[in-house]
């Protein structure tokens, strides 16, 4: 770490309530700690923010524990994940502008490149989205077979890029990798956001990287609409699992939400008169179930839970096959819904 970033980092540490007040405004202050559903600004408990101690070191201030993943960092991570910067030194001068710091001073010499926006907007991920081709053919399409997923998927909502960029946690040096782009788009259909899933060299599994998947934009509300939705709609965390209970039941419009906070938080669309969540089995994905039913339900809305036998539907798709899936998903949904289910 440079010694730029480390007296960042340590001012930042400094001014921890004024950081969490900006960024995550849906918390508030108990004691020596900022309180907050989630590093998504959802409200809650589960994230927790020292805001006194050393500068530096374990317990310091500033650095955060999310109770319900087990994730942990510091306020420059709660700061990326907030305005979707994905370029370190975009990152650094965001980090800046909230002290109040001016830029470092550069050396005399060549005039330097001026910066390239952050990279964390929805026009970026337009860039990236329209850098990219479709899926058939592709490594994409290698890594959904090799996830049991076989039917043809729309250019519209995936496609491949073959040189993506990517950097894992706390590294300055980024790489190309090929990767799975998702678009996430709002009820109008306008793009808000892409969501990255870099791939292994042969695509036949994700690359072998701390991080995996990474989403830019505005996700908030909005989803990767993998199919059009009409009078029902099925909507879950991953892409994978929803593009399995589509492999399953094709005529079941579904939606990845990608992220259990995200699924709690996804607007649904006018005219929707059933809704079925595709459920992770895990805590998380549970209260996100929780959250979305009791919107859905307020809004009039008939509601049921779709669970998986393991850990997710795709999970049981690679495992028992798309049959075996048909007929666990025909056990839970409606009767009105079961001519869906027919391939």
């Amino acid at each position: 770490m440079s010694l730029e970033t480390e007296n960042l980092l340590r001012e930042l540490a400094q001014n921890a309530e004024s950081v969490c007040r900006h960024y995550l405004p849906a918390g508030r202050r108990e004691g020596s700690y900022w309180m907050v559903g989630d590093l998504q600004n959802n409200p809650g408990r589960s994230l927790f923010v020292r805001l006194i101690g050393p500068t530096s070191g374990p317990g310091s201030s500033g650095r955060w524990t999310d109770g319900a993943t087990g994730e942990h960092g510091d306020l420059l991570d709660i700061i990326r994940e907030r305005t979707g910067i994905t370029r370190f030194p975009d990152l650094l001068a965001e980090a800046r502008a909230h002290l109040g710091r001016p830029a470092p001073v550069v050396p005399d010499g060549p005039s330097p490149k001026k910066p390239k926006p952050p990279g964390g907007t929805p026009e970026a991920a337009a860039r990236l989205f329209a850098a990219s081709v479709p899926v058939a053919g592709s490594l994409a399409e290698t890594y959904l077979l090799s996830r049991g997923i076989t039917l043809p998927v729309s250019s519209t909502a995936l496609r491949f890029h073959p040189k993506c960029w990517h950097r894992d946690e706390g590294q300055t040096k980024s790489t190309h990798r090929p990767a799975l782009i998702a678009v996430v788009t709002d009820g109008a259909g306008v793009l808000q956001g892409a969501h990255r899933t870099w791939l292994a060299q042969d695509g036949k599994d994700k690359a072998p990287v701390e991080v995996q998947r990474r989403a830019m934009g505005h996700l908030l509300g909005n989803a990767v609409r993998l199919t059009p939705s009409d009078d029902i709609l099925v909507v879950g965390e991953g892409i994978e699992t929803m593009l399995s209970v589509r492999e399953a039941a094709p005529g079941l419009p579904v939606w990845a939400a990608l992220s259990s906070s995200h699924l709690g938080a996804v607007l649904l669309p006018e005219g929707l008169q059933r809704l079925y969540i595709a459920i992770d089995r895990d805590p998380a994905g549970r209260r996100a179930a929780e959250r979305l039913t009791t919107r859905a339900t307020e809004a009039g809305i008939a509601v049921r839970a779709l669970e998986p036998k393991l850990g997710d539907f795709n999970d049981d798709l690679r495992a028992d096959g798309p049959e075996a899936l048909r007929q666990h998903l025909a056990e839970q949904i409606g009767p009105e819904d079961r001519k869906r289910l027919e391939r």
